[in-house]
C-alpha cells in the first residue's frame, strides 16, 4: 500500500511538472512573439509568427514585405533571444545558490560574478581593447566573472574553514573591491565616449545586440543550464544540511564546486553581453517556490522559462514605456524587481527565517 502510495504520488508530480512546464512554455512562445512585433514599427503578430516560421525553415503561407523581415529577424528577435538567454542564466543560477547555500536571499552577485565581470569590461574599454573588436568587450567581462569567481574560492580554502557564512561573507568583500577599482576606471576616463560606455554597461543594456552575440553566449548557457538540470535531487538534499547530504552518498565538496563553477559560467556568459542585470536570480526563484514548491527537479526547469519571460518582458517595457526613449532593461528591472521582492519578503508566511 505504501509503495503503491509513493508511486501514484510520484505520478502525480510529473503530471503536475508537466503541465506546469507545458503552460511556461506557451506562455514563453507568445511572449517571444509580442516582444518582436511591438517597436516603433509595428508589426501584426500574425505576419511576426509567418517571418519566425520561415526564419526556422518551416514553410507557411503568408506576406509580409522585405522591411519587415530585416526588423524581426535581423533587428528585434537577436535581441529578444539575449534577453531570454540572460534571464534564464540568471534565474537558474539563482536557484542553484539559493539551494546550495540554503539561503532565499543569496544570488549569483555575491560569489563576485557580476563585480568581476563589471571589472572585465569597463576595462576593455578604459583599454581600449574593445576597439580591435567587439568580441574583446564580453571575452573581458567573461574573464573578470571567472577571475573574480576563482579568487573568492581561493582566499575561502586559504582560510581553512567550512562555513558557508564565510564564502558569502568574502564575496561581499571581493564586491566592494571590484567595484570600487572599477569606479576608478570609470572616473578616469578620457572620453565622454568610454564613460557613457562604460555606464551603459553597468546599467545593463541589451542595445544593438546581434546575432554573433547570441551565438557568442548561447553554448555556455545551454550547456552548463543543462548540467544544473541533472542537479535537482542532490540539491534537493542540500536542504536537507550538508550533514544529511553526506549521509545519503553526497560529494558535498563536489558537489559545492561543481554548483558554483556552473553558476559562474552562465552568469559570466550572460553578463558579458547584457551588463549588470540585478533581482532577475532573486525574485524568479521566490515567485516560483511559491507557486511550484521547494522541489528543485521542477524549480529549475521552471526557473529557466520563467527568468527568460520575466527578462523578455522587461526588456520590452525598457523599450516601450518613454517611446521614443530606451531605457536600460537593467534600471527598469531594478524598478520592477525590488518592489517586488519586497512584498514577496513580507508576504511570505516563512518570514525567510529572518
Amino acid at each position: 500500500m505504501n509503495n503503491l502510495s509513493i508511486i501514484e504520488k510520484e505520478k502525480q508530480r510529473t503530471l503536475r511538472m508537466f503541465i506546469t512546464l507545458l503552460i511556461l512554455i506557451i506562455l514563453l512562445f507568445f511572449t517571444t512573439i509580442i516582444a518582436v512585433s511591438i517597436g516603433p514599427i509595428t508589426i501584426p503578430f500574425s505576419k511576426t509568427a509567418s517571418i519566425l516560421l520561415n526564419k526556422l525553415q518551416i514553410p507557411i503561407q503568408g506576406t509580409y514585405t522585405d522591411q519587415q523581415w530585416v526588423v524581426i529577424t535581423e533587428i528585434r528577435l537577436p535581441r529578444v533571444l539575449i534577453a531570454g538567454l540572460v534571464g534564464s542564466a540568471l534565474a537558474a543560477s539563482g536557484v542553484a545558490m539559493q539551494g546550495l547555500f540554503r539561503n532565499p536571499l543569496v544570488e549569483p552577485g555575491f560569489i563576485g560574478v557580476s563585480s568581476g565581470a563589471a571589472f572585465g569590461a569597463v576595462s576593455a574599454i578604459f583599454f581600449g581593447w574593445s576597439s580591435y573588436h567587439t568580441a574583446l568587450l564580453p571575452i573581458s567581462a567573461f574573464v573578470g566573472a571567472l577571475g573574480a569567481m576563482i579568487i573568492i574560492l581561493a582566499v575561502w580554502k586559504v582560510s581553512q574553514t567550512k562555513s558557508i557564512a564565510m564564502l558569502l561573507l568574502l564575496g561581499i568583500g571581493i564586491n566592494a573591491f571590484f567595484a570600487s577599482v572599477t569606479n576608478v576606471l570609470i572616473a578616469s576616463a578620457k572620453t565622454e565616449q568610454e564613460l557613457r560606455s562604460a555606464i551603459s554597461w553597468l546599467q545593463g543594456s541589451l542595445e544593438a545586440r546581434t546575432w554573433e552575440h547570441v551565438v557568442t553566449i548561447s553554448p555556455p548557457i545551454i550547456f552548463g543550464s543543462i548540467l544544473l538540470l541533472f542537479l535537482g535531487r542532490q540539491l534537493n538534499i542540500m536542504l536537507l544540511g550538508e550533514d544529511h547530504a553526506k549521509s545519503a552518498g553526497i560529494n558535498v565538496k563536489v558537489l559545492r564546486n561543481g554548483v558554483l563553477a556552473l553558476a559562474a559560467l552562465i552568469t559570466g556568459a550572460a553578463v558579458a553581453v547584457s551588463g549588470i542585470i540585478s533581482f532577475v536570480g532573486l525574485v524568479v526563484p521566490h515567485i516560483l517556490r511559491l507557486i511550484v514548491g521547494p522541489d528543485h527537479r521542477i524549480l529549475l526547469p521552471a526557473s529557466l522559462i520563467t527568468g527568460a519571460i520575466f527578462l523578455i518582458v522587461t526588456d520590452l517595457i525598457s523599450r516601450m514605456l518613454l517611446q521614443p526613449i530606451t531605457l536600460q532593461v537593467g534600471v527598469v528591472s531594478a524598478m520592477i524587481g525590488a518592489p517586488v521582492f519586497i512584498l514577496l519578503i513580507l508576504r511570505s508566511k516563512r518570514g525567510l527565517g529572518l
